[in-house]
């Protein structure tokens, strides 16, 4: 709560919070409460302008667009928590053993996260999405995993700084343990650009199941951002006005994971956060 409180005091970190919130918020009222059947066809209700009855309008066939972008932040949610979680313990796990580990176990472990990330990560998820159908915790692993040796190499650099520091080497004098010295010295200090990195991560998580599903190489069980935009797609020079609002909720969906990142940065970085308005205030009295 406390990081929270300092990531509400910038303007990014506002919007970020509003943004996210707006989605988790949609999200959980989707679980209770949906308008119509978003798979539903009403031939009689094809393109009906926006109204009391149908907020977004309706599509081609017309299924209902507010209901389709409802349930489909679900998919965006989960695939941007799923995807950073999963990255997350890949790219903290490698890159942090790679920098403290003896350099007989790091090198190696460099070299091969240097070779993973050489698979493209879209690459990867076409491929497991065409072997396992297109499931979510395919998506999201193909993404987390893509990810997360991007995010290793990242923080590698970062944990080889920090052991460069004085208080490393004052820790490391005092006969600190290793797991400890990451617990408290490590890991604490990596955090902002991690928390960056993972920010980015969920907002193209939520860009990349997107893709997939504008190609149609997801399942086509539960409806999506992406779907959906792939579907208006070939109407959109006659009904130019239905894709707007899944495109403006798929664009703010991914903008505010990025803006979170960086108001969470600021708190969490004790130098920016130092530099807040009370301390320029200060400075020039």
């Amino acid at each position: 709560m406390i990081v929270l409180r300092f990531a509400l005091r910038s303007w990014t970190g506002r919007l970020g919070v509003a943004l996210v919130g707006i989605m988790v918020v949609a999200v959980v009222v989707s679980y209770v409460w949906v308008p119509y059947d978003p798979a539903r066809v009403v031939p009689g209700d094809r393109w009906l302008p926006i109204s009391a009855d149908h907020w977004f309008g309706t599509d081609g066939a017309g299924k209902d667009l507010f209901s389709q972008v409802l349930v489909g932040a679900r998919v965006s949610l989960f695939v941007a928590i799923a995807s950073s979680l999963i990255a997350g313990l890949i790219g903290l796990a490698l890159g942090v053993l790679s920098a403290i580990t003896p350099r007989y176990l790091g090198e190696p472990l460099a070299y091969l996260i240097d070779v993973l990330i050489a698979l493209p990560t879209l690459v990867l998820a076409l491929v497991l999405v065409g072997l396992f159908q297109g499931s979510l915790v395919t998506v999201s692993g193909a993404i987390g995993f893509g990810s997360g040796v991007v995010l290793a190499r990242i923080v590698r650099a970062e944990v080889s700084r920090v052991l460069t520091q004085d208080y490393m080497l004052a820790a490391q004098a005092s006969g600190t343990s290793t797991w400890r010295t990451v617990g408290r010295h490590i890991l604490p200090n990596i955090a902002p650009i991690a928390i960056v990195q993972l920010s980015l991560i969920a907002s193209l998580a939520i860009i990349a199941e997107a893709s997939l599903s504008y190609l149609g190489l997801t399942s086509r069980s539960r409806p999506s951002l992406g779907r959906t935009l792939g579907e208006l797609q070939t109407t959109v020079t006659v009904h130019p006005g239905a894709i707007i609002f899944p495109g403006i909720v798929l664009v703010l969906s991914a903008l505010g994971f990025n803006l979170l990142g960086d108001g969470l940065r600021d708190a969490t970085d004790p130098r920016l956060r130092t530099s807040g308005p009370t301390s320029r205030t200060a400075t020039e009295s």
